[in-house]
């Protein structure tokens, strides 16, 4: 048989799709497996990475499949987003039109890899009835306390009217007109995601099984559990007075309570209230005013990475236990969000705090006494005894802690708190493209929540983008409104939401048929949640992932689902790269995956990908092999020609073969063994494949027409999942696709008629011994020193040496 892959393809997916092959069945008393991949954006063509991601979800899939699970793999579109706006704004576009022509696109180029996703499950989340869904969770989260609105501070380009995300910042300009931003107090809505810190640190445990332990580690970093000491710093009189009297006090949090005596300066955050009173007050320098602004300018996560930088704010506050006063600072270090915005700094015993100390002469006051303490080369952060700590003097600092915990909450100057890094979810875009947030402002009622009868909100299409504001603000028509509360006049939200939140739950989405007008049946919900199998990239592990977490607790307890976890098992895929790099147009790497597939048909493409590397690993791309991976299916459909049509697995005389025909059984029945291990756990396709390759050679090796059709029957089997095209293609030609189904593997064909035995003279291997399998010790040692007889004769054996099955080693002198 020729081997077309141009045709073969188009031929079989055609029927898949015409047959419904990879629909999920109705029946809920099978078992089920649902694979997931997470979904892509529509950015207008696939590219090797999307190759990689959809093959490796697709084998586990099709291998459920023939195993005889009920398998749910679908496929949709993260299609809201800021690429689409940009591409509106270059191309004359609208976004709407960018979007869904890239959809069509981008269907079309999946399909032609033969991915076995189901189409009665796919939907775009910018489709109205995917933001209707989304709408009603977002209300039902406000009406429970949830979701709230309060004054957020943003990043601001005046040149474009528009707020930017911290990733738009660049170097403390705006990444479209490099204008240089300022930091702007504006209103928008937030998820309190902290509500559930507890539970989403706790329930890490119930993934460390199916999860990476990295993935696990960087969300509870993430999520941040701190205990510890708070309390409050007062303000000098003279400061105080400096401010108006406006502040008194501000609080603190501390992890290292055993240092309290070692304070000798404190910071605040840039975006600190005492810090944005001073600059609108004008009460510092223009110098340090315009300093802080620029450190204001840089995103947390930059200002963490970057040199630590501070300005002495000319104030100062009173040690809550030794009365002394205490230089108050700002520091591009210190969070606005966590502990209230302000840190205690203590140089002798903290490396950050040792750093800054050093940088602008700070004073150092060591407390915690230990023979490896050396201040002139670094703070000592190690165990040790209280010393310059009043009361405390002579104790255990690791003990010390709890003690002036104690002393502050009996004294009332302070309490034991829990604290998180983690901060309540910002979900207000003031961008176009995305879900309108369902709420109306009445000058009676306030912020009032949409009808759910009149959800969806959708977005109007007569707009115009320039890349200056939010197109939405100046759509009056869309604006004016009824207040849903009390009918009056009222206006709009036009802030859209983060499209982290249409990823948030896309997966529950996809339980139901997207033709019901739910957005998940609670049965449907039961019966495939959670996911059994879910494949994305590590760059995921926080944002994407912890957010899905949160939706489903929060879906939970607003009584839309019985789950606490939505993903079962997690699988990180490594990066494509070529000549070394991580593929990119910039840097002119890529490989275009439609070339490929032209070339050399999809199945080619996806058994490279999966051949190539473990899934965990990067993959080099390699067009050397590539070129290998053609050669082989096509050796592999030549060779059908030794198959004689079956309807059913022949039944063999194991015992009557010859050493070849056994041979290639086993190495058949060894390969169909670790397609079960691979495909069910370790995913390390590379080692099935190479199975695989080595059953083909053993069956070339002979000539017995029932061991090939039994090869074949098995080995079109394993490598469906990899090369669906063709095994479709071979097994419908021999075995009317009846071996697309559990095989059991034969235990019978690995027992071995003999074995081969290493002969060793004083531990150095000099020949080998092929003798019966029943053959009793004795008569193997026999049988070795005839072998060995060259070697050994005139010589005395000192000891005699027998390993089962390995080897015959003599000890002579």
């Amino acid at each position: 048989m020729e081997y077309n892959p141009a045709e073969i393809e188009k031929k079989w997916q055609d029927t898949w799709c015409k047959n419904g092959n990879f629909e999920p069945l109705d029946d809920k008393s099978l078992p089920k497996k649902y694979i997931l991949s997470m979904f892509p954006y529509p950015s207008g063509k696939i590219h090797m990475g999307h190759v990689r991601n959809y093959t490796i979800s697709d084998a586990i899939a099709r291998h459920y499949r023939n195993s005889g699970f009920n398998v749910l793999h679908p496929i949709g579109w993260d299609s809201f987003g800021m690429p689409a706006e940009n591409a509106a704004i270059k191309h004359n576009l609208h976004p709407k039109k960018w979007t869904y022509e890239n959809i069509d696109y981008m269907r079309d180029e999946l399909q032609a890899l033969g991915l076995s996703f189901s189409r009665d499950r796919e939907f775009a989340t910018s489709d109205p009835l995917y933001t209707k869904f989304e709408q009603e969770f977002i209300i039902k989260m406000y009406e429970e306390g949830l979701l709230y609105q309060r004054s957020q501070s943003v990043n601001w380009c005046e040149s474009c009217h528009t707020v930017l995300a911290n990733e738009q910042v660049v170097e403390g300009c705006c990444w479209r007109c490099d204008n240089e931003i300022e930091h702007k107090d504006m209103p928008g809505y937030y998820i309190k995601i902290t509500k559930y810190a507890q539970e989403l640190l706790d329930d890490l445990k119930t993934l460390e099984s199916g999860w990476p332990k990295q993935v696990i580690t960087m969300q509870e970093n993430w999520i941040g559990r701190s205990e510890g000491l708070e309390f409050d710093l007062k303000l000098s009189d003279d400061s105080s007075s400096k401010l108006k009297n406006s502040f008194e006090k501000y609080t603190v949090f501390t992890t290292r309570a055993d240092t309290i005596y070692g304070v000798t300066y404190t910071a605040l955050s840039p975006e600190h209230e005492i810090v944005k009173y001073l600059i609108e007050n004008n009460l510092l320098s223009t110098a340090k005013i315009e300093a802080i602004k620029k450190m204001q300018a840089v995103s947390e996560r930059d200002r963490g990475a970057g040199e630590k930088e501070g300005l002495d704010l000319e104030l100062e506050v009173i040690h809550p236990l030794t009365g002394a006063k205490i230089p108050v600072w700002v520091a591009n270090f210190v969070l606005a969000g966590y502990g209230g915005g302000a840190v205690m700094a203590v140089p002798s015993h903290d490396e950050r705090d040792y750093e800054f100390a050093k940088k602008y002469n700070l004073p150092m006051i060591e407390v915690i006494s230990d023979a490896k303490s050396d201040l002139s080369k670094s703070a000592y952060t190690d165990a040790g005894v209280l010393i310059n700590s009043g009361e405390f003097d002579g104790v255990k600092n690791t003990k010390a802690k709890k003690s002036i915990i104690y002393h502050f909450e009996k004294n009332g100057l302070g309490k034991k708190v829990i604290n998180y890094k983690l901060r309540d979810w910002g979900i207000s875009r003031q961008r176009y493209w995305g879900a309108p947030l369902p709420f109306v402002h009445c000058k009676l009622c306030g912020i009032v929540p949409e009808k759910v009868e009149n959800i969806p909100i959708t977005l109007p299409d007569d707009i115009e983008i320039t890349g200056e504001g939010n197109p939405l603000d100046s759509h009056q028509s869309w604006k004016k409104c009824e207040c849903p509360k009390c009918g009056s006049e009222a206006t709009r939200e036009t802030d859209t939401m983060d499209t982290f939140v249409q990823s948030s739950w896309y997966f529950l989405r996809y339980c139901t048929p997207v033709s019901k007008d739910e957005a998940f049946n609670r049965k449907d919900a039961d019966y495939w949640m959670g996911v059994d199998q879910y494949v994305g990239g590590i760059e995921h592990a926080i944002m994407h992932l912890l957010y899905a977490r949160f939706f489903t607790k929060a879906l939970r307890d607003l009584g839309y689902i019985n789950i606490d976890e939505p993903f079962t098992n997690l699988l990180t895929q490594g990066m494509v790269l070529k000549d070394g790099s991580k593929m990119s147009k910039s840097k002119g790497n890529t490989v275009d995956p439609d070339g490929i597939i032209k070339k050399y048909g999809a199945d080619t493409a996806r058994l490279f990908i999966l051949f190539a590397a473990p899934p965990v690993k990067e993959l080099e791309w390699n067009d050397n092999a590539v070129e290998g991976s053609f050669k082989f299916i096509k050796k592999f459909t030549d060779r059908s020609s030794n198959v004689t049509a079956q309807t059913s697995l022949v039944k063999i005389d194991h015992s009557s073969l010859s050493k070849n025909e056994k041979l290639a059984r086993a190495k058949v029945y060894d390969a169909l063994k670790k397609s079960n291990e691979v495909y069910e756990g370790s995913f390390a396709f590379n080692t099935v494949i190479a199975a695989s390759m080595e059953a083909l050679n053993a069956l070339s090796a002979q000539k017995n027409s029932d061991v090939w059709s039994e090869g074949y029957f098995v080995l079109l089997h394993i490598l469906e999942p990899i090369i669906p095209h063709i095994c479709w293609e071979l097994s419908e030609k021999l075995f009317n696709l009846e071996n697309f189904q559990e095989i059991e593997v034969l235990e019978e064909v690995f027992e071995v008629d003999t074995i081969v035995l290493a002969l060793t003279i004083n531990g150095k291997k000099r020949a080998q011994l092929e003798v019966s399998a029943s053959i009793s010790k004795d008569e193997i040692l026999l049988l070795a020193k005839e072998a060995s007889a060259k070697w050994i004769d005139n010589f005395e054996i000192v000891k005699e040496i027998y390993v089962p099955n390995k080897l015959v080693n003599f000890v002579i002198k």
